[in-house]
């Protein structure tokens, strides 16, 4: 009977590796948005860098493993190889963001030819601005020339439909559909966060500020 005693504990950790890596990898969403964002933007300012955790701030890391060292080594014996398996089946399934997709590149490329093509001067000028959600919004129209408002009207709307459908395929080509909205959070404080000093973008509530 005390030979069977670890099992139950053993079965515990083995559910713990698969099921704690199905949440949202908030470090690796703001690498890659920082990452596609900068080359649209093109010229920005350098960011500070962020601290992150020993293990990489990854749920399941080293330290999780480390605990219960002892532990693991009396109950290795016990395990069954299938579980085992199971194990390194759920870490390779452990999400890292990709945009590296030749469908998310052809939209990045869209995205930042139209933005130094029409967009920017709009920006400098403080016409445009980085909504709450993710996507370019006309704050000023008077400050466009009225023979350009019909152009640059026409690049917002195709911006934003760009910028909606890279949220949507960043997702899907990671396996994980259901984090729409939460790329498109990260990306929102992404263009904000990369932003040049003198443009200006939408706060929570929805009130303009110049960065």
């Amino acid at each position: 009977m005390r030979r069977w005693m670890g099992v139950p504990v053993a079965a515990v950790m083995l559910t713990a590796c698969v099921t704690i890596n199905v949440y949202f990898p908030a470090a690796e969403a703001k690498e890659a948005a920082k990452e596609f964002v900068e080359k649209v933007i093109g010229d920005t300012p350098a960011a500070q860098p962020e601290a992150k955790p020993a293990d990489g701030g990854k749920p399941g890391g080293s330290a999780s493993l480390q605990r219960p060292s002892l532990q693991w080594g009396q109950l290795a014996s016990r395990i069954d190889w299938w579980s085992v398996a199971g194990i390194g089946s759920a870490r390779a399934q452990s999400p890292d963001i990709s945009i590296k997709t030749p469908a998310i590149q052809a939209i990045q490329s869209r995205m930042a030819q139209r933005f130094d093509s029409q967009l920017r001067a709009q920006f400098d000028s403080g016409a445009l601005g980085f909504a709450s959600n993710g996507t370019v919004s006309v704050r000023d129209a008077a400050k466009i020339p009225l023979s350009d408002r019909v152009g640059v009207n026409q690049a917002v709307a195709d911006q934003n439909r760009d910028s909606n459908a890279v949220y949507k395929e960043i997702a899907v080509a990671n396996n994980h559909p259901e984090w729409e909205g939460q790329i498109r959070q990260v990306f929102s404080r992404q263009w904000i966060e990369s932003a040049k000093g003198g443009w200006w973008y939408q706060d929570g509530g929805g009130a303009w500020k110049q960065k």
